[in-house]
């Protein structure tokens, strides 16, 4: 085999490889060796067919099988042999080739760029921790209280007032009329609340156990019955109790009915959630700002067909015209992306980082914890898309790298409070936002989807509702994974 390199615009090469027919042949005749042995043709011994007519009749298929064959294995053997890592499939164009000639083809191939990671060791990153207050505990507990909290019946000299629980039945009319849906039993409202029709439930202040009262109000937007939207109803309201709220007693029975041991145990696995819910808010804030570094390392060239790949999956969704307008801003990102995701990808290679199984297990036991009662539904997607498993192997990859980069960065300390740690998540929002806005520059009459988009995607400047358990999702990183290395690849 010979093989010359023509080195073309940029990161692509043409690898011109000849091969001679004396070798063609020999593959030809391996593989007719190996049919003869089955193939079972009249008028002849099994094992004795001649190789002419095994040509006969099998020639175009054996030939066709023998060239793929050949075309993979030597491909593959030349891009090792000339240190080439292809970015993307490589194309193979044909030249001569048939029976009896020799084979010479094309790999038309775009190499990856080489990366330099001796700047990797430069990264600085502040890494916070939060002082969690025992009042916010205690605040948080008291919420939870709040949510629970119990009604006690009131006897029939009890006027109901606002954050009381009316109890009630009703019949309503439009214009002395009946309609579909017209009736309620046992109807529960809390007072305050605004929550059945607007402005029902102010008109129930002042009302006994006993009491009849008549309450008009306009039939919503969202009313079934269209031709009564708007429509005045009188609801003729026969209250059967009226319920006033009592404090729920934060001790050690309220504890274990929130699923602790006790009401140490509870602070306790409330404080621990909401350093958790601050340390993971501020761990991806920490990862982007080391991303952001990373990607400020010098490379030559990028790979055009990542660069189109990548800005294809960035417009997904997008209309034509918007396409057109963001198409230089969408093509700054997929290099960006492709840039990092490059040379995370040579990290991890340099270091010998790859994802084990047990790894790849464990993460699929964290979503089943995190989805209850829906583990084979988890179970069954993962088995069924290859592709979803490939990327959860790459975030699990992606984040191995970025913590072994971590490891050798000039980390400072801090430790702040609650307050310090919102400020400095709204503040990396904004940030973020300000970024996207610069990116994305279009008219004024261009529609925000895309910002609508990027609001969803915030990190959470506050903590998510309390939980009866200390258990919190895990944070992601903020790069995406592509395909054909160009982000980072699959180990």
């Amino acid at each position: 085999m010979k093989v010359t390199v023509e080195n073309k615009k940029g990161l692509e090469k043409d690898l011109k490889v000849f091969i001679d027919k004396k070798t063609i042949s020999t593959q030809l005749d391996k593989k007719y060796e190996e049919i003869r042995k089955d193939v079972v043709i009249k008028g002849f011994r099994p094992g004795k067919v001649p190789t002419e007519i095994l040509k006969r009749q099998f020639g175009k298929a054996v030939y066709g099988e023998v060239i793929d064959k050949v075309l993979k294995e030597t491909t593959t053997k030349v891009l090792e042999d000339k240190k080439i890592k292809p970015a993307g499939q490589p194309k193979i164009d044909l030249k001569t080739f048939g029976e009896g000639k020799d084979l010479e083809y094309i790999i038309s191939v775009t190499e990856l760029p080489s990366i330099k990671l001796d700047k990797l060791g430069d990264i600085k990153v502040d890494e916070y921790t939060v002082k969690i207050d025992p009042k916010e505990t205690d605040k948080r507990i008291q919420e939870m209280a709040k949510s629970q909290k119990n009604f006690k019946e009131e006897n029939e000299s009890y006027i109901s007032k606002k954050d009381d629980l009316v109890v009630f039945d009703y019949k309503a009319t439009v214009d002395g009329k009946e309609f579909k849906g017209n009736e309620g039993k046992n109807t529960q409202l809390e007072l305050g609340k605004d929550l059945f029709i607007k402005g029902f439930d102010k008109q129930l202040e002042g009302v006994k156990k006993n009491d009849t009262k008549i309450v008009e109000v306009n039939l919503p937007e969202n009313f079934p019955e269209k031709e009564l939207v708007n429509k005045k109803a009188a609801f003729e309201c026969n209250i059967k109790s009226v319920k006033k709220p009592e404090d729920v007693i934060i001790n050690d029975d309220f504890a274990k009915n929130m699923g602790a041991k006790d009401l140490n145990n509870l602070k306790e696995l409330i404080s621990k959630q909401i350093d958790d819910e601050y340390k993971n808010s501020l761990s991806i804030i920490v990862k982007k700002k080391i991303l952001d570094q990373i990607e400020k390392n010098k490379i030559d060239d990028l790979p055009a067909n990542l660069v189109e790949q990548e800005t294809k999956i960035l417009s997904q969704g997008m209309k034509e015209e918007d396409f057109k307008k963001n198409k230089k801003s969408l093509e700054e990102q997929a290099k960006k992306r492709i840039k990092t995701g490059l040379i995370l990808n040579a990290f991890g290679e340099k270091n010998n980082i790859k994802v084990s199984q047990d790894e790849l297990n464990a993460e699929i036991q964290k979503q089943f914890r995190m989805m209850p009662g829906q583990e084979k539904i988890v179970k069954d997607y993962y088995e069924q898309n290859p592709a979803a498993l490939d990327s959860l192997r790459g975030q699990i990859y992606e984040e191995k790298i970025l913590e072994e980069i971590k490891k050798g960065a000039k980390i400072n300390k801090k430790s702040i409070t609650k307050i310090e740690a919102e400020k400095i998540i709204k503040e990396e929002n904004e940030k973020n936002l300000e970024e996207q806005k610069k990116l994305m520059k279009h008219d004024h009459n261009h529609d925000h989807d895309q910002q609508k988009s990027d609001d969803k995607s915030k990190i959470k400047a506050k903590p998510k509702k309390v939980a009866t358990s200390s258990k919190s999702k895990k944070a992601k990183t903020t790069t995406k994974k592509t395909q054909n290395k160009k982000k980072v690849s699959k180990k």
